[in-house]
């Protein structure tokens, strides 16, 4: 991916091999991946996706079990419960973003036992989102322009893909209950549709017409300057019908400084509760988010300037988590050698 150029330029090797790819093509890397790992000794072998997870399995499960390295997986959703899932499940330490994800594993794979699971949430680099962060005079020219609709007016934003579960419809209710109330806001949707959901986008658009909120909602697509928009943003939304994983961006808002309504469940939750509660809603609750969102136009909530849902949390947890498991595997494999 887009980070490849940098890694390598800060020492590490990237082997560009399609083990992701959906094809049955894709079980020959199994042999590639195997000679991989005894060619090199790695202590930890990582696996993040399902496919890729059951090559990197396959390989490794063949190895000798005193060479081998430590296995370690991350749930990063709640993935469809199969036996195609189930490899994510076959660490022998699970990484689970959330509290959320942790249950899910639990109540769906009584196999995996509670102490091989770690949850180490996502976390959001700080020298990035820093409370106050404000976007160029140059970019915000830029985006009045292609926008004016949206001049002098407090930007309610909800960031997330066009899909029936992130909760476009309950927010486009929300603005609607707020414009017929006088306040003076409108409403911006973040985020593109696949292919597969063009019949999804069609429906908000004309439920954004049928309530006649053309010039009070502006869905802006898919955009890879999300920190701006949140900046200049008055509250961000999380509505998600079901629970989130963890839900980044709505981190990524309270980490400039601004205040998040989400419903109460899911990842989402978990950061509100101990970052922000005062966002909290009940889930699905128009009315709540309505009364949060007129409370704070007259009463600005305060933000907390610390959390620690930080990249750098997250990344000193999972290396201390590949030491303690590789440290136990070279002791493991020295005792075995001894006898």
């Amino acid at each position: 991916g887009q980070m490849v150029e940098q890694l390598m330029r800060e020492g590490s090797e990237h082997i560009n091999w399609e083990v992701g790819r959906k094809s049955i093509l894709t079980l020959r890397y199994i042999k590639k991946v195997r000679k991989f790992l005894h060619e090199t000794q790695p202590d930890v072998l990582h696996l993040r996706s399902r496919l890729p997870a059951w090559i990197g399995y396959l390989a490794w499960k063949k190895l000798p079990k005193s060479t081998r390295p430590k296995l370690v997986t991350t749930v990063h959703g709640r993935y469809s419960v199969s036996k195609y899932s189930e490899i994510m499940m076959r660490g022998e330490k699970i990484i689970a973003v959330s509290n959320v994800i942790r249950d899910y594993i639990l109540d769906n794979y009584p196999q995996v036992d509670a102490d091989d699971i770690e949850v180490i949430h996502r976390g959001v680099d700080k020298n990035a989102y820093v409370i106050g962060y404000s976007p160029n005079k140059q970019w915000v020219e830029n985006w009045f322009k292609e926008f004016p609709e949206m001049i002098d007016k407090k930007l309610l934003t909800i960031p997330g893909r066009l899909t029936r579960l992130k909760g476009h419809e309950d927010f486009i209710s929300v603005i609607d209950t707020l414009i017929k109330s006088g306040q003076n806001i409108h409403g911006v949707i973040v985020g593109g549709a696949h292919p597969k959901k063009k019949r999804y986008e069609e429906e908000m658009n004309k439920k954004v017409t049928e309530l006649g909120l053309e010039s009070h909602i502006t869905f802006v697509g898919q955009r890879n300057d999300m920190k701006e928009i949140l900046a200049i943003s008055t509250i961000v939304f999380s509505l998600s019908e079901t629970p989130e994983s963890f839900g980044r961006t709505t981190l990524e808002a309270l980490s400039i400084g601004k205040p998040v309504i989400g419903y109460a469940h899911g990842g989402v939750k978990e950061q509100l509760e101990k970052v922000f509660p005062d966002g909290l809603v009940q889930v699905q609750s128009i009315k709540d988010v309505v009364e949060k969102v007129i409370l704070w136009h007259t009463s600005s909530p305060t933000i907390p300037t610390k959390h620690e849902f930080t990249l750098e949390n997250m990344c000193s947890k999972i290396l201390d988590l590949y030491q303690e498991n590789s440290c136990t595997a070279t002791h493991a494999s020295s005792q075995r050698s001894k006898q």
